[in-house]
């Protein structure tokens, strides 16, 4: 795609300055922990993501892929690459598609930082919602195909795997209220008042508990790998917020999509998506539903909810964001830019919150 942000974010860049370390020393604990991991090593960095610092690896004709905690001082259980590395790990025997993992370094006197070294997925990012460069019914199959794998996600046993103690058990929106008001707090650059009135507002109003599922925690659209020439998800990226949770709020974070702006916060408000062949939000929503075998539909309050409930997520995620930028170790250059967007998000969420009847 020729957009903007695919041109932004897409492909590699030398590796900066605040982000470089012994490339030497990689390659010599990589050699004796990869079979076939052998000949001069090169580093490039991914131009993408604002968490954790992603890079290109290519070594004796195969490419990989290492993802590492950045530097600096982190917030608690922020940027854990150990859990990504577990999670990815455990799903490879299941029908959700996942890069092959392959070594976790928590030692950071390697490069320092922990890590993680996965196989390099050779296919399509998208970073446009809008898909400009495909048809209504190439459209409508990519998005499909995303609906398709989550719900297989969500479909997935944690303890048939191995996670049955991935996450704390029950109050998980509870506990992400809390963990996500923390986050803010701890990452607060300015006083945003809707965003206090959230802190307050979200804890009163919880909906009943769902049941516990593998939880994603950031799947989107440019947190999948597509085939090159398929409407085929081959590996799900970024696994680093992931627990055990409440489906159906993870698939509302999902949904953040459609609610939010195109342009910097890459959503689709506003734009007439039937005439682009993709489903309303309601259509797509069901179409998950029958497809993790629901008999329960989500009443309007909780769906609004989980929708408030994920702005505010994000309000949080973009103000560590912005917090990174000002302290100079953010992982992107659009950082500052990103982080601008945490006010009138929390403004949208606010706004959202007082429409639902109590």
């Amino acid at each position: 795609m020729n957009d903007d942000a695919q041109r932004r974010f897409s492909g590699t860049r030398p590796v900066p300055p605040q982000h470089a370390f012994d490339v030497a020393r990689l390659a010599g604990f990589l050699r004796e922990r990869i079979a076939g991991f052998d000949g001069e090593m090169r580093v490039e960095q991914f131009r993408g993501g604002q968490s954790n610092p992603t890079f290109l690896l290519s070594a004796g004709g195969r490419r990989y892929v290492l993802r590492r905690k950045p530097p600096g001082a982190l917030l608690p259980s922020a940027h854990a690459v150990e859990r990504e590395f577990r999670v990815i790990s455990a799903l490879a025997a299941t029908d959700v598609p996942v890069a092959r993992a392959h070594v976790l370094c928590e030692d950071a006197g390697v490069i320092g930082s922990a890590f993680y070294v996965m196989d390099f997925v050779d296919g399509r990012i998208c970073w446009d919602p809008t898909l400009p460069d495909l048809t209504p019914d190439e459209r409508a199959a990519h998005y499909d195909e995303l609906n398709r794998v989550i719900a297989a996600l969500h479909r997935v046993d944690p303890a048939a795997i191995g996670l049955a103690d991935y996450g704390r058990p029950g109050h998980y929106i509870a506990r992400q209220v809390a963990r996500w008001t923390r986050q803010y707090r701890a990452s607060e650059t300015e006083r945003i008042e809707a965003a206090d009135r959230l802190i307050d507002w979200l804890p009163e109003h919880i909906p009943a508990e769902g049941e516990t599922r593998i939880v994603h925690g950031d799947y989107r659209l440019d947190n999948v790998i597509f085939h090159p020439r398929q409407p085929r998800i081959l590996a799900v990226l970024d696994w680093e917020l992931s627990t055990l949770g409440d489906p159906r709020v993870d698939f509302a974070y999902h949904c953040l999509t459609w609610r939010l702006p195109a342009g910097g916060a890459r959503g689709l408000a506003g734009i007439d998506i039937g005439a682009l062949g993709i489903a309303d939000e309601t259509a797509y929503l069901r179409r998950y539903l029958e497809r993790v075998g629901s008999r329960r539909q989500v009443a309007e309050a909780d769906w609004t909810y989980y929708l408030v409930f994920n702005m505010f997520r994000l309000v949080g995620i973009l103000q560590g964001v912005a917090a990174r930028a000002l302290q100079g170790n953010a992982s992107s250059a659009l950082a500052v830019e990103t982080g601008r967007r945490t006010r009138p998000l929390a403004e949208q969420a606010w706004a959202l919150a007082q429409t639902i009847a109590h």
